[in-house]
């Protein structure tokens, strides 16, 4: 256990419903794929919901191209750790903005899959570690946090309900991947740390347009799920800052 590192829990519920709310492809595949691929092998249902299709991702492909290409590289990086269920919300990448039409986007995806465990990444101006937060990242985040609690009350985005989409009010926990402040973890040694690989090397395309001196797949897993495992005293690990609801 790291000096520094306050004393985490494992994440543990009775979770047979995950929705995983991000920006971009490839968000989930920094660290949460490999909590995704022990949740599915342990009997839950995972679906995610991305808000972009990360169009402007890749400088040296226009964006009508990218797109394609960046959601058939999402839909099979899912496939690798057991996720069928992929949607997108049809949002600007890079242009996010934190409102009413992206809490009710997120909170239409919450009442269509009903989870009992959302899962999101930080809404703070940094990572984990220092690096700082994208801004479509930060409105992402917050607006699930809002979304969570507006599913649930008739009387907001009350055309969803016109869609067929009553109120779901029974998400158990939101899970903050990517935060400086974690609280639980999920052991992800062995077969999930290797789905979670094989998980991120599907962004073929998209990684092959970053920077030599960007970490492999391998490599950057390591750092993150090996930096989680060093402070919780496992192989590997993913870190979350859990909001408990009820």
């Amino acid at each position: 256990m790291s000096d520094t590192q306050p004393s985490l829990e494992p994440l543990e519920g009775d979770f047979t419903s995950i929705l995983c709310v991000v920006a971009h492809p490839d968000d989930i595949e920094y660290g949460t794929a490999a909590a995704v691929h022990r949740w599915v092998g342990e009997g839950a249902h995972v679906s995610y919901f991305l808000l972009t299709r990360g169009e402007a991702g890749i400088d040296t492909m226009h964006p009508d191209e990218a797109a394609v290409v960046r959601e058939a590289e999402e839909r099979e990086s899912a496939r690798r750790v057991g996720v069928e269920v992929v949607e997108f919300g049809g949002f600007a990448d890079g242009a996010i903005e934190y409102g009413v039409a992206l809490r009710c986007a997120i909170a239409r995806a919450i009442r269509r899959e009903r989870p009992d465990l959302v899962v999101t990444g930080t809404w703070d101006e940094r990572f984990a570690g220092g690096m700082v937060n994208q801004a479509d990242h930060r409105a992402v985040g917050l607006a699930t946090l809002d979304a969570v609690a507006d599913a649930g009350n008739r009387w907001l985005h009350t055309g969803l309900a016109d869609e067929g989409l009553e109120p779901w009010g029974g998400v158990k926990a939101l899970a903050v991947a990517a935060s400086g402040t974690p609280t639980h973890y999920v052991d992800v040694s062995g077969e999930h740390f290797e789905a979670a690989v094989h998980s991120l090397e599907a962004h073929a395309a998209y990684n092959d347009a970053l920077p030599e001196e960007f970490p492999k797949p391998r490599a950057l897993l390591q750092m993150i799920l090996g930096g989680g495992g060093q402070a919780v005293g496992v192989e590997h690990a993913a870190l979350f800052d859990v909001i408990r609801r009820g």
